[in-house]
């Protein structure tokens, strides 16, 4: 019982961060993504062979803007023993920073890829899990597809697979 009320939990919150991204704008509309579009130069940093987790406590969470021209992001500082990493999440278009369900103080797990921009070492997320049933997911993890350039047949498919 415990178990299914744990995956329920997990789906509520990636529907959640889903509907947030489809609030705001329809993935089967053109859009200018502003710079966080699949082939821009900020989602090319993102390199599956560069997989990594790690945990820590969130210090803050920020708007940051990645390269220049491109629209605010969501971006979390995190505190791994005595370093503190800034992690990339999605544009601020696709989700608010008051909206993700991660604040300062939570101790998380984080999913996704090291990259240096623009001189700096930043950890690109596709995950972000909190306790055991709360997770925010922005990418896949097999590939680093954002969920904000998705189809919404892409990101039903998403859903489903999560279910499972």
């Amino acid at each position: 019982m415990l178990n299914q009320f744990r995956r329920l939990a997990v789906m509520v919150m990636i529907v959640s961060a889903t509907a947030l991204g489809l609030s705001h704008t329809y993935a089967d509309e053109k859009r200018d993504m502003q710079g966080w579009g699949e082939e821009d130069p900020y989602n090319q940093y993102y390199d599956v062979k560069e997989f990594e987790k790690f945990r820590g406590w969130v210090v803050q969470v920020k708007e940051v803007v990645p390269l220049p021209g491109m629209s605010p992001g969501v971006a979390l500082d995190v505190r791994d023993g005595s370093e503190v990493i800034e992690v990339h999440l999605c544009p601020t278009w696709f989700a608010q920073p008051g909206d993700i369900g991660i604040k300062k103080g939570d101790r998380v797990k984080l999913k996704g890829c090291w990259a240096e921009i623009d001189g700096k070492d930043v950890f690109m997320a596709s995950k972000v899990k909190k306790g055991e049933i709360f997770e925010f997911k922005v990418r896949l993890t097999k590939n680093g597809k954002p969920f904000w350039t998705m189809t919404v047949e892409e990101l039903a498919a998403e859903r489903s697979s999560a279910e499972d």
